[in-house]
């Protein structure tokens, strides 16, 4: 393979897995964007929709769903979904798509009647009572369960169950489960960048510390606090956008404002009501000391109690807000159960729904509520947060709190907001004092969110849905100027060095006389967005193999006998990659070797680099006390680094002089004059 077209392979846009697909193979009674949403779904097979809310992602998956399985020819095909908006599955199946046989929710196989689409729940999915390999294809909706990335039960599950990925201690890499899975939420969090590398993993478009590497540096401070490479932002958006699909208004896949009509979301009326905090209420810290003033800047378990002894004001300033319009309709957001009791306290003719609540009956107030037949509801995000309908008949909500689950609350936001909504949308959201943090944090947060959805829509009205566009645009990244400065013995190129040594007129052979570099630790950093960093490699393998084109062309240039120093160093593995329930690590420096004298250099040895053992650590999280004290067991030791010292044999293989041998004159003690002889030479100490 020529290096240009090499590097041209380096460009990493996510196949297509899928299957061709014909508009006219796709369902009449959905709209232009649905159509074309269904279409790059399908033929992409392994694909993420993060169309904004009320842009119909119900039918989407259900069609998608539908046509996968007739592309297939046989099988099964599953949607996991919330229980609260199951209903809607079946209603959109039947009002919009006209389907005579709706989907049938399930929650254990011996349910299913024959091939067809299934409906169930996470929980079912998680607690083993329902097998995804039975389908052919599975469809999340509201997968927002892939948040937990690594850390909750259901993520894990998940993963093993839908990937064979096994996580931590097992198999990762096993037999895919489910060839074709889709994905689909209104709110991935641009906050969170491993939210939407969780998506990436969990649709087999690239493993998540694969990720990491490519388009993030890390804190030396802390392991898990990533941030994008200001030169990769470009690169990562467009990454994202080749697996992933955002959809704000119609036109924006379609090219058609006309489509617009209809999809403009209502008017957001945003009111906070911030209440003073009784200061006259002694409270203690974590650690028993006495806190004169809340704090603004609450943590998770500060702001649970701030919201406890602040209940009684909320809900008068709840009832407060209520009297405006006693019998206009309405939604309570909460988020504790005490609250809970206090809104059904204060108002005995609301109706909620809450966790431990029987299932049908739960379905039942979310239905009636939607359709009118309820006047207030009181529910908690977490619960009716997501998938649910409820601008048909109500325009106004009141949060009797605030908290840090971003993705909780913009979801809330939208049961209200959303297209066909025809009122302006009213929101009041109650605070305390101390909890101006967390306010500010909300704020923030939204801010991100509107930023993300705004540069991914920019990105495919740029180049549509086609991914030969954005390669072109990748490739454009390719190449390097060079760039020489020179001067009274010494000459610097900024340049591809591949390309650099490939010219035998600056670099005759056996011209050079020695070699100093510390080259890339495989795919540990990358240095500049161009796709010649060697550096920019997914995997040692592709690091070595662009390594193949360099180093014959270093050997050629060395003069026989002389010398090339490599500066390396080994790298960590974390457990969850190594497949041995520990940190590993990845010896880099014999790979090293291994090359070097493949292509023909003698290796001479190495010299050790002892570096700071506590900075690595902040870094990796491999050498700590507290886990020493653990299990001594499975802790490493530092990580030095290392010169790699090789050799160019000599023309002349009879002796080890080198063709150009490198003279070094004595220089000696004369006794009897007491001074040194030639002491301009060297001694054993220089």
């Amino acid at each position: 393979m020529e290096y240009q077209e090499f590097l041209k392979s380096k460009i990493k846009i996510s196949e297509n897995y899928g299957f061709k697909v014909d508009m006219g193979e796709i369902n009449p009674k959905l709209k232009p964007h649905n159509k074309l949403m269904v279409k790059w779904l399908v033929e992409g097979g392994k694909r993420a929709c993060f169309a904004s809310f009320g842009l119909h992602k119900t039918v989407t998956q259900l069609e998608a769903v539908r046509l996968t399985l007739s592309k297939v020819g046989h099988g099964a095909g599953l949607i996991v979904c919330p229980l609260s908006v199951r209903q809607e599955f079946v209603e959109d199946a039947k009002n919009i798509l006209g389907w005579d046989n709706p989907p049938k929710f399930i929650r254990r196989p011996e349910e299913m009647d024959s091939d067809g689409i299934y409906l169930t729940n996470y929980e079912s999915i998680r607690d083993g009572k329902l097998d995804p390999e039975l389908f052919v294809v599975a469809s999340l909706d509201e997968a927002s369960v892939l948040r937990g990335l690594g850390g909750s039960k259901t993520f894990r599950e998940f993963m093993r169950l839908f990937t064979g990925d096994g996580g931590p201690m097992q198999v990762r890499r096993q037999a895919e489960r489910i060839k074709f899975r889709y994905v689909a939420t209104a709110t991935p969090s641009p906050n969170d960048y491993i939210e939407l590398l969780a998506y990436a993993d969990f649709l087999g478009i690239m493993d998540v510390s694969q990720a990491k590497t490519r388009f993030f540096k890390r804190d030396s401070t802390h392991a898990d606090n990533l941030t994008l490479h200001p030169h990769k932002e470009e690169e990562f958006w467009l990454w994202v956008s080749s697996w992933a699909l955002f959809v704000s208004r119609p036109s924006d896949i379609t090219g058609d404002e006309v489509d617009d009509e209809g999809y403009i979301l209502p008017d957001l009326d945003l009111r906070w009501h911030e209440i003073p905090t009784d200061y006259s209420k002694t409270s203690v810290d974590k650690y028993g000391n006495p806190v004169l003033f809340a704090t603004e800047a609450l943590g998770l378990q500060a702001s649970a109690k701030e919201k406890r002894d602040s209940l009684p004001d909320r809900i008068a300033k709840m009832m407060e807000l209520r009297a405006e319009d006693p019998d206009a309709h309405r939604i309570i957001w909460h988020d504790l159960e005490s609250e809970r009791h206090a809104i059904e306290k204060a108002i005995p003719t609301v109706k909620s729904i809450f966790g431990s609540q029987d299932y049908e009956k739960r379905e039942r107030n979310i239905l009636d509520f939607s359709y009118g037949r309820i006047q207030e509801l009181a529910a908690k995000p977490v619960i009716a947060g997501s998938g649910c309908n409820f601008q048909r008949h109500c325009s106004w909500a009141i949060y009797l709190g605030i908290g840090y689950k971003f993705n909780d609350f913009i979801q809330s936001i939208h049961r209200l907001q959303r297209f066909l909504q025809t009122k302006k949308v009213r929101v009041d959201l109650i605070y305390t004092e101390a909890e101006r943090g967390v306010r500010k944090a909300l704020e923030t947060k939204w801010q991100n969110h509107n930023k993300l959805v705004h540069n991914m829509t920019e990105i495919i009205k740029k180049y549509g849905l086609s991914h030969k566009e954005m390669s072109a645009h990748l490739a454009r990244k390719m190449g390097v100027e060079r760039v020489e400065v020179s001067g009274g013995g010494y000459r610097i190129a900024n340049n591809d060095n591949v390309l650099e040594l490939q010219n035998t007129d600056l670099y005759p052979d056996n011209s050079v006389g020695l070699i100093v570099t510390s080259i890339p630790f495989a795919t540990q950093y990358e240095y500049s967005p161009n796709y010649a960093d060697f550096g920019h490699s997914e995997s040692n393998e592709e690091f070595f193999q662009q390594m193949d084109y360099l180093t014959p062309n270093l050997y050629r240039a060395l003069q026989p006998g002389r010398m090339a120093i490599i500066h390396v160093k080994d790298r960590i593995v974390p457990m969850g990659l190594s497949g041995m329930g520990c940190q590993t690590v990845y010896p880099f420096h014999c790979d090293c070797i291994r090359h070097y004298t493949k292509h023909g250099f003698a290796y001479m040895g190495m010299k050790t680099i002892v570096t700071d053992v506590v900075r690595e650590n902040n870094q990796t999280y491999r050498l700590g006390w507290t886990e020493q004290c653990k299990d001594g067991t499975k802790m490493g030791v530092g990580m030095p680094e290392y010169l790699l010292i090789f050799r160019k044999p000599a023309t002349d293989r009879t002796n080890a002089y080198a063709d150009i041998p490198v003279v070094k004159e004595k220089k000696w003690w004369n006794e009897q004059t007491r001074t040194w002889d030639n002491p301009e030479g060297y001694s054993r100490a220089r």
